[in-house]
């Protein structure tokens, strides 16, 4: 039992039940049927006090990485990120606002990106600065022909 504390107890077994009684085989089969939802989103639809959103996060790398599709879950985490914070899409204008959104979800993406993956989502960051997206892009899942381009298929 966890008290409402998301560490208390066996949290990885409280999040795969949870995903379980929701009629999926892995966390990540949740999540995709989610590709939007941010992290904090997602740990609320599996227990309201008691899973975080890094306990999300843990599980799904870890799913990601005994499947050898790391850069899929990087992708995923990109979608999660920039819907949370830019959810209009890539800013038709960049002013200070903007400028704002788009540099929170990029350094969110930074800091959640495993160690394996952090030099290959710092040149995606180049590249859509130096050549950003038409106004209004935002991905709706991890298969989105700009993210694979920026991020191909290629375990680390």
């Amino acid at each position: 039992m966890s008290d409402g504390h998301p560490w208390q107890g066996n949290w990885v077994t409280r999040l795969y039940e949870r995903v379980r009684e929701r009629g999926y085989d892995s966390l990540t089969a949740f999540a995709d049927a989610h590709p939007t939802m941010p992290l904090h989103m997602l740990a609320k639809e599996l227990g309201k006090d008691d899973i975080a959103g890094v306990q999300v996060l843990e599980g799904l790398l870890a799913e990601a990485e005994r499947r050898k599709q790391v850069t899929r879950f990087v992708r995923a985490l990109f979608v999660r990120l920039w819907a949370q914070s830019v959810p209009e899409g890539w800013p038709a204008v960049m002013d200070d606002a903007n400028r704002f959104k788009v540099a929170e979800a990029l350094g969110r993406w930074s800091a959640y990106t495993p160690e394996t993956h952090e030099e290959r989502v710092g040149n995606a960051r180049a590249a859509l600065r130096a050549a950003p997206p038409p106004p209004g892009w935002r991905p709706l899942g991890p298969d989105d022909d700009l993210l694979r381009t920026l991020l191909p298929d290629e375990e680390v």
